[in-house]
């Protein structure tokens, strides 16, 4: 499979979309049921990448808790109005074994399933829980010293952070998996990362994932980071990311991590060996709706951008339908899919869908396709699948006053695309609630001298522009609020527009 410097990934609620399938073939689906014209369609859509959420094995006793815990229940009864206690299986980060779970089909299935993705040039994602596992895992019973212990005086402080674990060679206390902001995880016990063997068998399980898929998207990845795991439980710890991406590599040189990461250390796990870190700074800033720190974020060095996976939703995250208006969501979609990095999607995303499932449900409630929204992004697919904007070159566009005074430009953001194939592209933004002016200078070459046609990819709008005045002055825009221009940029032979000609398309968004 050839490698694509900007890669696409869709993220698919593995269990919610076999529930669905059952549903539909009046019997329980597993992964050998998944439809070939589906795996057709997300190649054809451009996609590179799968990301199958919880095909992993879980366990009862988590299962219960799930659907024990009040308030989990109070958001899965938001989220199905006519939940079944069999909605709730229970958290796929939960995870009792790094083996397929066998209502989903087993190893087997899996295996099958990623050989039909290859033959689509489509790569295979899965899911790794570095900090915590299920509180079913097998290592309880053989391993507990893989776990963090407490005391007793420990269970009495801090109910919500351990729990006594019934086990048949006798009962002990541990610690539940946690951030060090947050509460533990009810239904997680706690990795110990300062006990070596538990990072050795950690890496272990990382090697068997490695043969099964092709990347794997790492859970809170920042968690057992050294200075975090010492902040969290008071305990140091070696690095373990470094070994681990190092390791998995000596027999999988092209296996790919994602990190799940915040607090600003995107650039920390990069270096620890990560091929991508989610970049959650932009989607806050996206959700902010101020063009300036969203501008100011592009300017870090390609380095740093390359290797970030750009969002508008995922399972964490309300969905982006929900928390945008129409109109600032197809710009957000635009100024996060169109800058470097891998351009990450998630089911049910293009359709609209307004809420959000949490990954201890196998169901998801009906909701109607907004079709307006489902037609932006066909269109933004389409873009997605030029060359340049692929393996092109990107950059970041700087604007300059329209005219004296006019401070609007500040609301707008423009990047410029180039590659070997396909023309240029520049996309411009007008980030704001009210209308907006500036002029951008394009980078491209051999404007001068030549009429430039510029034809709008997500609408009717095209102009001939005098390369002379794009050379000189850059290119006027004239943008409504959260407007956008997707232009292509074609040049002809002419040296100059004829007086009487009149400009073609449409000026919906005037230019």
């Amino acid at each position: 499979m050839k490698k694509i410097q900007y890669p696409s990934l869709y993220q698919i609620n593995t269990r919610v979309w076999l529930t669905e399938l059952s549903e539909a073939l009046s019997r329980p689906a597993t992964l050998d049921d998944v439809p070939d014209a589906e795996l057709d369609r997300l190649a054809e859509m451009g996609f590179d990448w799968v990301w199958f959420l919880s095909v992993w094995r879980t366990g009862q006793a988590s299962q219960m808790v799930s659907r024990a815990n009040p308030q989990w229940r109070q958001e899965f009864q938001k989220t199905l109005p006519d939940l079944r206690e069999e909605d709730i299986a229970g958290s796929g980060f939960a995870i009792a074994g790094y083996t397929v779970h066998p209502g989903l089909g087993g190893d087997q299935a899996l295996a099958l399933l990623r050989q039909r993705l290859a033959k689509r040039d489509l790569r295979l994602m899965l899911d790794f829980v570095p900090n915590h596992t299920g509180l079913d895992h097998p290592w309880v019973e053989k391993h507990p010293e893989y776990y963090l212990g407490g005391t007793e005086a420990d269970l009495a402080r801090e109910p919500q952070n351990y729990i006594q674990v019934k086990r048949t060679a006798g009962d002990l206390i541990l610690a539940h998996g946690r951030d060090p902001y947050f509460p533990g995880w009810p239904d997680t016990l706690q990795l110990d990362y300062s006990n070596p063997t538990t990072q050795e068998a950690m890496i272990g399980e990382l090697q068997e994932i490695a043969a099964r898929c092709d990347g794997v998207r790492c859970d809170m990845a920042m968690l057992v980071l050294p200075e975090v795991f010492e902040r969290t439980w008071g305990r140091r710890s070696e690095p373990f990311w470094p070994k681990a991406t190092q390791q998995v590599r000596e027999g999988h040189p092209d296996f790919l991590f994602m990190a799940e990461v915040y607090w600003d250390l995107e650039w920390t796990l990069q270096q620890q060996g990560f091929d991508y870190a989610y970049d959650k700074r932009l989607y806050d800033r996206l959700v902010e709706g101020i063009a300036r720190p969203i501008r100011d974020h592009f300017r870090a060095g390609l380095d740093y951008q390359n290797k970030l996976a750009r969002f508008l939703e995922n399972h964490d995250e309300p969905r982006a339908a929900a928390t945008f208006s129409a109109e600032v969501h197809k710009a957000a979609a635009l100024i996060t899919y169109l800058s470097p990095g891998l351009r990450f999607f998630h089911q049910g995303q293009f359709e609209g869908r307004r809420k959000r499932i949490s990954p201890h449900l196998v169901r998801a409630p009906l909701e109607p396709t907004e079709e307006a929204l489902h037609q932006f992004y066909q269109g933004l697919l389409a873009v997605l699948r030029q060359p340049q904007v692929r393996d092109g070159q990107w950059c970041l566009l700087e604007g300059v006053p329209a005219w004296e005074g006019n401070g609007t430009v500040d609301c707008f953001l423009a990047f410029a695309w180039q590659g070997a194939e396909g023309e240029p592209l520049l996309v411009a933004i007008n980030y704001a609630p009210h209308q907006s002016q500036c002029r951008v200078r394009l980078p491209f070459p051999d404007l001068a001298g030549r009429i430039v046609r510029l034809k709008d990819l997500t609408g009717p709008a095209e102009y001939d522009r005098a390369g002379d005045e794009l050379a000189s002055g850059g290119l006027y825009l004239d943008l409504p609020p959260w407007g956008y221009h997707v232009f292509a940029l074609s040049r002809t032979l002419k040296t100059a527009l004829r007086d009487d000609g009149p400009e073609t398309g449409s000026d919906s968004q005037a230019v």
